[in-house]
């Protein structure tokens, strides 16, 4: 009877183990720690290769008749991941792997000596090692540590995936991600390239005079979006808690007491749907200037994009997909009501023709504001065609209720949306500080709103922080995991945050 798959699998993974566990026993035999120990003056590999230009070659009349001419190189110290192992008679070859490169490494029973070259019989892929050697060139000109020293630091008990298979299920290589980082070409990469867009947006921020604070992730009242609240129980006081939607309310406030110009960069956990675009907990980074405007912001939303990309050593022309994005500055900005009309056919103040259309796409218009039926036009027929960067400006003010009204036409918001391929990016206002419009607006968004999908409660915190007075202000936000994507051509958000959610084993 034919043994099942799984079965058989589970039988040879449990065989391979234990023959790395017999080595494991063949290393403490030898006296060898399997688990390591502290390994100083390492240098980073990629630092190794950057020494290439140090080795020298003896001139061919300086040799022995028929000796090719001899090396020197510098010595170093490296330490990393096994991730090829050719086991050749008195040789053994390595690739070595840390977080800045790859390496080959040349262990010679006769430079090394009997004892280590035993210890490197021992050696199992995905094992990490540490070496002592002289930087050299093969004969076939590959770059090479030629061992002199062998550390051994931690033993992999695990089997790596099979080097041609690897690891194709996108959803196990989300819940393993510690294999995807080793085994998946390019993943620590784009993990590497986010911490330096992150790093560079902070820079960018300090040298305009920003400061970064963190402000609190148990919220009394779920507000500054429209979202659906995650729920939690304080036991001691015994309240009801919402884990953030925003970061707004708060950083208003900090404008209120006097810190002119703030942001916070974090994690912000809407409990929503799950898709390419979108992860129940993300981050948002969202900024404040006081005296600025939402034309501040765009100016400002710009910067922020094209260091991130001179950060991390990539020209402003980048791939996504099968297209391409110029982030070359200036971004195009285009209105609301302009580009409503281009992509539809539709004059913007054409609300019967506008709901015609709407109901035809599915969407219920009766009783239903005319601005919110445009918004459903906008988000279904436009933002899609948008291939950007394009700055979306003047909102309709009534979908807009933190947003100031232009003083020519208080129908309009001035507020702007960043575009990129389809993907709203970045949103920002010049923000409303009148508290008593505030709070009529307020009023208004949560007459009716069923608990669970946003801000049921009225802030009136933060109605009487704008009473003590908000200067004029600029605010932004922009979505950190997809700014990402676009600049890592990930075409999913799940490539680009390190452990997003996902259902139990």
């Amino acid at each position: 009877m034919k043994e099942p798959a799984s079965q058989s699998t589970n039988t040879s993974e449990a065989a391979l183990e234990a023959a790395r566990r017999d080595k494991m026993r063949k290393m403490q035999e030898m006296g060898v720690d399997p688990w390591g120990a502290r390994f100083d003056g390492n240098q980073a590999i990629g630092a190794i290769r950057a020494l290439e230009n140090e080795i020298t070659v003896e001139s061919a009349g300086d040799c022995p008749t028929g000796q090719p001419p001899e090396q020197h190189g510098p010595k170093v110290r490296a330490a990393g991941r096994i991730v090829l192992r050719r086991p050749s008679g008195k040789v053994h070859w390595l690739q070595l792997r840390d977080w800045t490169g790859t390496v080959q490494v040349m262990i010679g029973k006769s430079q090394v000596g009997d004892e280590a070259f035993a210890l490197a019989q021992c050696f199992d892929l995905g094992d990490l090692v540490g070496v002592d050697g002289e930087l050299k060139r093969t004969r076939t000109g590959e770059l090479t540590i030629f061992a002199e020293r062998l550390t051994f630091l931690t033993k992999s008990l695990a089997t790596p995936p099979e080097k041609h298979k690897g690891l194709n299920d996108p959803e196990l290589r989300q819940r393993m991600r510690y294999l995807d980082l080793i085994h998946t070409d390019g993943v620590l990469e784009t993990f590497l390239r986010r911490t330096k867009i992150v790093q560079s947006i902070r820079n960018t921020l300090a040298g305009q005079g920003f400061v970064e604070v963190e402000g609190p992730t148990l919220h009394a009242i779920a507000g500054g979006a429209a979202a659906r609240p995650f729920v939690t129980h304080h036991n001691a006081l015994d309240i009801d808690l919402y884990l953030r939607i925003a970061l707004e309310l708060h950083l208003k406030r900090l404008l209120v007491g006097g810190i002119e110009r703030v942001y916070e960069m974090g994690r912000v956990y809407r409990n929503e749907g799950i898709d390419a675009r979108h992860n129940p907990e993300f981050t948002m980074i969202e900024i404040y200037q006081a005296y600025g405007n939402y034309q501040t912001m765009m100016d400002l939303t710009e910067a922020m994009i094209v260091d991130a990309i001179r950060a991390t050593g990539q020209p402003l022309v980048l791939p996504w997909g099968d297209r391409q994005i110029d982030f070359t500055p200036p971004f195009q900005r285009k209105t609301y009501d302009a580009l409503f009309a281009e992509h539809t056919g539709l004059r913007p103040d054409d609300a019967a023709g506008i709901a015609k259309l709407a109901d035809g796409m599915g969407f219920n218009s009766v009783g239903k504001h005319p601005d919110v039926v445009k918004s459903f036009v906008f988000e279904e027929k436009v933002e899609e065609a948008l291939t950007g960067p394009i700055f979306v400006t003047d909102y309709p003010a009534s979908i807009c209720p933190l947003t100031k009204r232009k003083a020519s036409d208080p129908s309009i918001a001035e507020r702007f949306e960043l575009f990129i391929h389809g993907m709203e990016v970045a949103n920002a206002y010049t923000e409303l500080n009148d508290p008593d419009l505030q709070e009529e607006l307020f009023t208004k968004q949560l007459a009716g709103l069923p608990e669970e999908e946003s801000m049921a409660k009225m802030d009136h915190d933060f109605i009487r922080a704008l009473r003590c007075g908000m200067p004029p202000a600029g605010g932004l936000g922009i979505g950190i995991d997809r700014l990402v994507m676009l600049l890592t051509n990930s075409q999913s958000i799940r490539d680009v945050i390190l452990f997003p959610l996902l259902r139990p084993e």
